[in-house]
């Protein structure tokens, strides 16, 4: 069983309700918005840490899971969980696991964190058309042109950014506020 401080507590519960905030940026892109929704779960992940981070990432989903309108366009329920974009939100949590877990285990620096956003990204979108593909029933190529060919160049912008600004934000936070190793 993970161990988590009062403080990580405090910290994911926060950054969860900043990643609602910024999930309710978005621009209609046929049935699956651009949000900043993949922007912020980078940004958190590499400010918080894996452990962290993906915990405010799965109270992000639990809200949104619970009626609270913090998915995209203010959406929520479990049918937006179960619905043609619910492999998004389920790839949320690896990209958390794998973009924190790539920035502990390398330097701390802006490279890393870039790369891993932008691994952590693909992998959101990886997630996002195999959903496509089993629960709409699709056609690989169908859901891969339909839920990752489409935001391959966004989500490389979301992730660029996510993890300069991460970066350059978990320098200058306390070490008691942000992952540092």
């Amino acid at each position: 069983m993970m161990k988590l401080s009062s403080r990580e507590m405090v910290l994911a519960g926060m950054f969860a309700a900043a990643i609602g905030v910024l999930s309710q940026f978005t621009i209609p892109f046929g049935p699956i918005p651009l949000t900043l929704q993949t922007f912020a779960v980078g940004f958190v992940v590499t400010i918080l840490g894996k452990k962290t981070g993906t915990l405010a990432i799965l109270i992000y989903l639990l809200m949104g899971f619970i009626g609270l309108p913090v998915f995209a366009g203010g959406s929520a329920g479990i049918g937006v969980v179960f619905g043609p974009t619910g492999g998004f939100l389920v790839g949320f949590i690896f990209n958390g696991l794998i973009t924190g877990w790539m920035i502990e285990k390398t330097s701390s620096n802006y490279f890393w964190s870039i790369l891993a956003n932008i691994l952590g990204a693909f992998v959101t979108l990886f997630f996002g058309a195999l959903w496509l593909k089993f629960g709409a029933s699709m056609s690989w190529p169908s859901a891969f042109s339909v839920g990752m060919i489409p935001f391959l160049i966004p989500g490389l912008i979301k992730a660029v950014a996510a993890g300069y600004l991460g970066h350059l934000i978990s320098q200058r936070l306390p070490r008691s506020f942000s992952y540092s190793k």
